[in-house]
């Protein structure tokens, strides 16, 4: 692993002790998660409802696609990091035909080893479990080691899956492709648009990179050795949509955070936001303006999944 990679595992596990500290404040309930990762320190409010607002708007798509496709689709996490979303649908008897999570060899092992070596999280998944260094099998889940910067190893990482491309199937990235090269995140979007007949791309990334704001977020994350690759992308909603269409998705629509959290019912707004009191409202907002979730869309069947 070079150096870039190992700073964006770096934040990967920085994320993952945000989403811990979440849960652990009952933004929202992962029994999983703690297998995953270390109990830490308390972040502040603003981190707190950011990623709660994260959670929330990746979750409700996932409910979407899963009411619109029941057990025939098929759900592939890419930079999945620690993601624990299979056993939280799964614990909820949730059944999805096929799920995979998608990253580095040096994550997937690490994750694989959790997996194995904890009943909870094995039990729960279906069929015979079949483990090599860095992949993990079974009927209904696989965690697969490759480099999305490497179209041939996604490829045959996928084939190794037995993936489907008639199946509808969903694909999640969150703060990934900001850290692949342009071009091969056009490769890697193209060849998903070119073989997925009914697909649906949801992308959580950063938005407004440009402004001061997003200025000191780049280079805070330039400091600790993250190449930011793929931020040419990450100007505003409209180069996110538009990276999309670029690579032959029929349709692609985006929404600031600030858009996904006022989409969430009021009582369960308020709910959070008893949580905690939030002194930095004016953070919180500059937050929400400066990360999105952006979809592509494949086909017809998935067209309704989004925000209103």
């Amino acid at each position: 692993m070079n150096g870039s990679e190992e700073a964006v595992q770096a934040t990967n596990e920085d994320a993952n002790e945000c989403k811990r500290c979440a849960v652990e404040l009952r933004y929202w309930s992962d029994e999983f998660l703690q297998y995953f990762v270390r109990r830490c320190d308390r972040k502040a409010p603003e981190i707190n409802r950011g990623y709660y607002a994260r959670y929330k708007g990746i979750s409700t798509l996932v409910d979407q696609f899963i009411k619109i496709t029941g057990k025939k689709g098929q759900i592939i996490n890419l930079g999945s990091g620690f993601d624990t979303t299979f056993w939280r649908l799964k614990s909820n008897n949730i059944k999805v035909k096929r799920f995979i999570d998608l990253d580095f060899k040096i994550v997937t092992s690490r994750k694989s080893f959790i997996i194995y070596h904890n009943k909870m999280l094995k039990d729960l998944i279906s069929g015979n479990i079949r483990v090599t260094s860095s992949d993990l099998h079974s009927d209904d889940y696989h965690l697969v080691g490759a480099d999305l910067g490497k179209l041939d190893e996604v490829k045959t990482k996928l084939q190794e899956c037995d993936i489907e491309f008639n199946a509808p199937t969903l694909f999640i990235a969150e703060c990934v492709l900001v850290y692949v090269d342009c071009d091969a995140s056009h490769s890697l979007l193209s060849w998903f648009a070119q073989k997925f007949n009914h697909a649906c791309f949801v992308n959580y990334e950063q938005i407004n990179m440009e402004d001061t704001f997003g200025t000191v977020m780049m280079k805070n994350l330039r400091e600790r050795g993250c190449l930011l690759a793929g931020v040419p992308a990450c100007k505003n909603l409209e180069t996110q949509r538009n990276r999309f269409i670029i690579s032959n998705w029929d349709v692609s629509n985006a929404w600031d955070m600030m858009e996904v959290y006022t989409s969430i019912p009021l009582s369960e707004r308020q709910r959070v936001e008893k949580l905690e009191f939030l002194d930095e409202h004016e953070l919180l907002a500059q937050l929400f303006q400066h990360y999105c979730i952006a979809i592509g869309y494949k086909g017809e069947l998935l067209r309704s999944i989004g925000f209103v």
